[in-house]
């Protein structure tokens, strides 16, 4: 018969607004109420997520990934990530003292967003932990000139990394301490 298809289609959509319905009277109170900024979308959730945005914001896996950042103090101008890069949106230039030898700090370090795919090898490869992935992910920039990162736009401190992986940094932790305890 002509138009079966579009039929199930039409059954499909009926049944996810009702399931919304019925999965808003089950809970009180509802996952809009007012003073919920953050929303956290279920597994067995059932029907369709509507969130209210920029108001509302959905709660972020703590495995989201948008764009690499630099933890302070650890990155030594390697350039192991420059060298990873796909689209090679890392350049790094190596400090140097007055005489001319390099120090382990970067003098510069740029990433042209822009370009940046957000593949994340760049923080794979990282021997020294220095990069890793942010969750900002509400960048609204003029594009040729404000999606040039420089070393100051792409430095945070540790806590805030802390802050953004929670499970990640514990393990780190754990990791480092049974690292330097003694051993007997």
């Amino acid at each position: 018969m002509f138009g079966t298809g579009l039929l199930k289609g039409l059954k499909v959509t009926f049944k996810h607004m009702v399931e919304t319905y019925v999965d808003d009277i089950k809970r009180v109170p509802s996952r809009y109420a007012a003073g919920r900024e953050v929303l956290k979308q279920e597994p067995d959730e059932r029907g369709i997520f509507t969130i209210q945005y920029p108001e509302e914001k959905r709660q972020l896996p703590e495995r989201f990934r948008f764009l690499p950042m630099l933890l302070e103090g650890r990155c030594t101008a390697c350039g192991i990530c420059a060298k990873v890069c796909p689209p090679q949106c890392i350049w790094i230039e190596r400090a140097k003292t007055e005489d001319g030898k390099p120090l382990k700090e970067p003098a510069q370090y740029v990433i042209d967003v822009s370009i940046c795919m957000g593949c994340g090898l760049c923080a794979e490869f990282c021997a020294f932990d220095a990069i890793r992935m942010n969750k900002d992910y509400e960048l609204a920039f003029d594009r040729r000139e404000d999606l040039v990162f420089d070393r100051q736009r792409l430095t945070v401190p540790l806590s805030y990394y802390a802050e953004l992986y929670p499970q990640q940094w514990a393990a780190e932790q754990a990791e480092q301490q049974a690292k330097a305890a003694p051993k007997e």
